[in-house]
Parts: C-alpha cells; sequence; structure tokens
C-alpha cells in the first residue's frame, strides 16, 4: 500500500460519474441500509478482525513516508462528518503536499462505533498516498447506532493503532505519525478484554485502562481528539474535562465541522514546524471560506501558541513497534 499520487482529475470525475448515475457517494453504506441488521457487517478491507498490522512504509514513489490515521464516531449525528472530509479529501491532500507541510502523506480511514451495542463498531483502512484513499473513505459503514450512554469505543480503535499499526516512519526515522480521533463522547471506562477478543482477535484476558492505551499509544503517535460541533456535547463539560486530562492541549474543539480537512493540515503544518499559526490560516484562506479558516484558527490557538514538543528517536531503530499495555 501507499503507492501512486493523488490525481485531483480522476477525483472529481468520479464524484460526477457518481452523481450522474445516482449512485451514493457511501454506496457501501446504503448496501448494509438495504438488508436486515443482523447483516450489517464491515467491508472485509476495513475489518480489523485478525490483522496482524497494517503498513505504512516507504517506496520508489515515497521515500519519506508520514503516516495519518483519521478515525471518525460513526454513530448518531456525527456519520455527517466523514460526508463532509470525504468532500474535501482533495482539499486536504493539496495543503499537505502543495504547501511542504508533508512530503509523502500517507493517509488511513476508519469507523468507531459502541462495541457493546453496534454490529460494526471498529473499521480500520490500509494507508494510502492516491485516489484508493477515497474509496476507503467512502466504503466504511456509517451504521449511525451508539448506546445512547455518552459513550463510544474510542480506546478500541486507539489500541488497535497501537497494538496493530507498523511504520517505517517510527521505525527508520524515529518520527511519530498523526492519529485524529473525530468524536463527541467519552471513553469507556476499560477496554474490555471480550471486545478486544471478538473485534480484533487478540488473546487478551484483562480489561485494560483506557488512560494506558494512549499513554502507549503517544510513545509513537501525536494523537488529537477532536471535538467537532455537531451534538450537544459540543458544550458539555465532562467531555472537555476527559479529553483534556487524557490529552492535555490536543483536545481541540472544532466550531465548524465543515473545517475538519483543514484543521488536519494546519495541525499537521503547525506540528512539523513548517508554519506557524499565522502562516497557516493564510494558506488555509486560500482553499477555504473565512468562516473555516477562523473556526481552525479558534481550534488552535493554544497549539499554536505552545512550543511543540519533539519527539525523541527511539532506543532502537531497527526493533519491531512493540508496545506493552497494562
Amino acid at each position: 500500500m501507499g503507492h501512486g499520487r493523488w490525481d485531483d482529475d480522476a477525483y472529481a470525475a468520479a464524484r460526477t460519474f457518481r452523481a450522474a448515475k445516482g449512485i451514493d457517494d457511501f454506496g457501501y453504506t446504503a448496501k448494509m441500509k438495504s438488508v436486515p441488521h443482523d447483516r450489517w457487517k464491515a467491508d472485509p478491507s476495513l475489518d480489523p478482525l485478525g490483522v496482524v498490522a497494517r503498513e505504512c512504509r516507504d517506496s520508489a514513489d515515497h521515500a519519506d513516508s508520514t503516516p495519518i490515521a483519521v478515525l471518525f464516531d460513526v454513530t448518531g449525528s456525527m456519520g455527517r462528518v466523514p460526508q463532509i472530509m470525504q468532500r474535501k479529501l482533495g482539499k486536504l491532500h493539496g495543503l499537505l503536499q502543495r504547501k511542504g507541510y508533508l512530503a509523502d502523506p500517507q493517509l488511513m480511514f476508519g469507523g468507531i462505533g459502541d462495541a457493546d451495542s453496534d454490529r460494526v463498531p471498529l473499521q480500520i483502512g490500509q494507508f494510502e498516498s492516491d485516489n484508493r484513499m477515497d474509496e476507503q473513505l467512502r466504503t466504511i459503514f456509517l451504521e449511525g447506532n451508539g448506546g445512547g450512554q455518552k459513550s463510544e469505543s474510542y480506546e478500541l480503535a486507539a489500541y488497535f493503532i497501537a497494538r496493530h499499526v507498523v511504520t517505517d516512519a517510527w521505525q527508520k526515522r524515529g518520527r511519530k505519525g498523526y492519529l485524529f480521533l473525530i468524536g463527541d463522547e467519552l471513553n469507556k471506562p476499560r477496554l474490555e478484554a471480550r471486545h478486544i477478543r471478538r473485534i480484533i482477535g487478540d488473546d487478551v484476558r484483562q480489561d485494560i485502562d483506557p488512560v494506558s492505551v494512549y499513554r502507549e499509544l503517544s510513545r509513537k503517535w501525536h494523537v488529537y481528539f477532536v471535538l467537532p460541533n455537531q451534538s450537544s456535547y459540543y458544550h458539555d463539560p465532562q467531555i472537555a474535562g476527559h479529553w483534556r486530562d487524557i490529552l492535555g492541549q490536543h483536545f481541540l474543539k472544532l466550531d465548524d465541522p465543515g473545517a475538519v480537512c483543514e484543521l488536519i493540515a494546519a495541525t499537521i503544518g503547525l506540528e512539523e514546524r513548517v508554519v506557524d499559526l499565522d502562516q497557516a490560516l493564510v494558506d488555509l484562506a486560500e482553499v477555504g471560506s473565512a468562516a473555516e479558516r477562523d473556526a481552525v484558527g479558534k481550534a488552535l490557538v493554544q497549539v499554536g501558541s505552545a512550543a511543540v514538543a519533539t519527539s525523541a528517536a527511539p532506543p532502537d531503530l531497527d526493533g519491531p513497534d512493540d508496545v506493552t499495555l497494562s
């Protein structure tokens, strides 16, 4: 995976073709919604069960690969955010490369639900550099349910990234990848071993504290949680406090959900120290609306004003991406 290059013309042509033929952009979701609930399942390309590793590797086309994982809460009203992102995917890729934020970004998308109640609580794609990333995003099943308990299984997704993703960026260069979790609720109180066994397939016998998952994950990933203004939880102090306790200033509130692609690009630009916040907002003004630019600026004001921590090289750059969760 990760070969080839993004083509704006092919992306636009495919979108025009689907519109002309009356094909839903998220065709897999439409297919699943047409069958009984007990037949709902993840597309095989996104099913995490039994996956040894998703890999972000260097190639002849991309010698300096940087992994970017974007995992969406696909429950309830949050299902609109992947649709927004799919429409702006070209802008995101353009900002990252044309503005020089990253030389060789590879994107992976996934969906997060509720392991206690959903038929499809976790979906994880592949890292891609070309238009297959659009196909992957459109194949995510927007289940739209959730457990109604003010929590979703973000910690299960975090566990998968920590234990089942291998990157050349880390193994060869000691560079962290980027993980953006986009949602509006809490983690579950515990990452239950039974969910890991059933959904991912690892033989884990003890429940895990979610905080320890994020602690291990942050060794090799810049981890952000984005709360878009999409539900009543946007103003909930419990949600904000929960995520700030875990991620600190990497908890971002986004007034305009339509600016999610711009926020991801600007965040990476700041973290890479390619731009400061003022320059990032100038770049955004070239591709988006003033309202989207202002929403990103508001979300990133703390990140932009803080010193960006550098990632220390691991003791052994040739070792596997192993972590120990307890």
